[in-house]
C-alpha cells in the first residue's frame, strides 16, 4: 500500500473519529454515557428508571449504599407491617439478599438464611448494654439454639418469628422449627405417617373452617356416607394417602 493510500485512510479515520466527536461532545460531558459502559446486566422494571444513573445507588469505591436503598423504601408501609417481612425495619444490609441487574428473568430476591443469621447477629452484637436485644444475644451465644437441622450461623435463627403465618402445625408444635425442619428443604425425608388404622389425627391435624359450620353436616358426612361422625373423627371420612382421598368415595374435590 502506498504512503499516499495510507494517508488518506488515515485522514478519512481521524475525519470519522473528529466527526463523532462532534456528534457526541455533549454525551461525553455526562456520567451516564461512560457509566453504560460498565453496565453488568439490565436492571428490573421496579428500577428501571435508575438505567445509566449508577450513582443512584452505587458510591463509588464503595458499592452499593444502603442508605439510597432506604431513600426510597423507607416509606413502604405495607411493607413494614405485614409479619413476614417487618424484620426489614432493622436491617441495614439490603444486598446480602437482594440482587439486581438480573433484568426480570431472575429472582431479585436470594433468600439466603446465612446471610441473615450474619446480620441478626452483627445487630446484636451492637445492642446497647441492658437491652434486651443484648441479652437475648449474650443467650443465643452461650446456649446456642435447637436447630439441629441447620449448617452453622443459621442455628440463632428464629425460624417461626418469619414462618409464623406459614405454620401448618398451627402452634401445636411449638416454635422451635428446626428441630424438624432445615433450610435447605422444607420436607422431612425421616418422617413416616403413622398408621392408617390410627385414629388420633386430631392430635396433629385440624378441621377446616366449613367442617364449625352448616357445611359439614349437610355436605360433607352425606358426601362420605358417615352420618354419625364427630368432627374429630377424621379417621371416619379421610385417608391418609391423601387429605382428600375420602373412604368409599375416592378423591373429592368440592372444597
Amino acid at each position: 500500500m502506498s504512503t499516499l493510500i495510507r494517508n488518506i485512510l488515515g485522514a478519512l479515520a481521524l475525519g470519522a473519529v473528529a466527526a463523532a466527536l462532534i456528534v457526541y461532545a455533549p454525551a461525553l460531558r455526562t456520567a451516564s454515557f461512560w457509566q453504560g459502559f460498565a453496565q453488568p446486566g439490565q436492571l428490573s422494571t421496579a428500577h428501571r428508571f435508575l438505567q445509566g444513573n449508577c450513582a443512584g445507588c452505587h458510591e463509588a469505591t464503595h458499592g452499593v449504599e444502603v442508605a439510597r436503598c432506604i431513600a426510597c423504601h423507607a416509606n413502604q408501609v405495607a411493607l413494614l407491617q405485614r409479619q413476614p417481612t417487618a424484620f426489614h425495619s432493622n436491617i441495614n444490609a439490603c444486598v446480602d439478599c437482594h440482587h439486581e441487574h438480573g433484568g426480570d428473568r431472575e429472582l431479585r430476591t436470594a433468600m439466603n438464611h446465612q446471610a441473615l443469621a450474619g446480620i441478626g447477629l452483627r445487630l446484636l452484637a451492637n445492642a446497647p448494654v441492658g437491652s434486651e436485644a443484648h441479652t437475648l444475644s449474650s443467650h443465643l451465644l452461650l446456649h446456642g439454639s435447637t436447630t439441629a437441622n441447620s449448617v452453622p450461623n443459621e442455628q440463632w435463627l428464629d425460624c417461626f418469628g418469619c414462618h409464623e403465618t406459614r405454620d401448618r402445625h398451627l402452634g401445636q408444635f411449638g416454635r422451635e422449627c428446626g428441630v424438624c425442619h432445615g433450610t435447605q428443604q422444607w420436607t422431612i425425608a425421616q418422617f413416616r405417617h403413622p398408621s392408617p388404622s390410627s385414629t388420633d389425627c386430631a392430635q396433629c391435624h385440624r378441621p377446616p373452617p366449613s367442617h364449625s359450620m352448616g357445611h359439614f353436616e349437610m355436605v360433607s358426612k352425606r358426601v362420605a356416607g358417615e352420618e354419625h361422625a364427630e368432627v374429630a373423627q377424621c379417621y371416619l371420612c379421610h385417608q391418609t394417602t391423601s387429605w382428600n382421598d375420602i373412604r368409599s368415595v375416592g378423591m373429592y374435590f368440592h372444597h
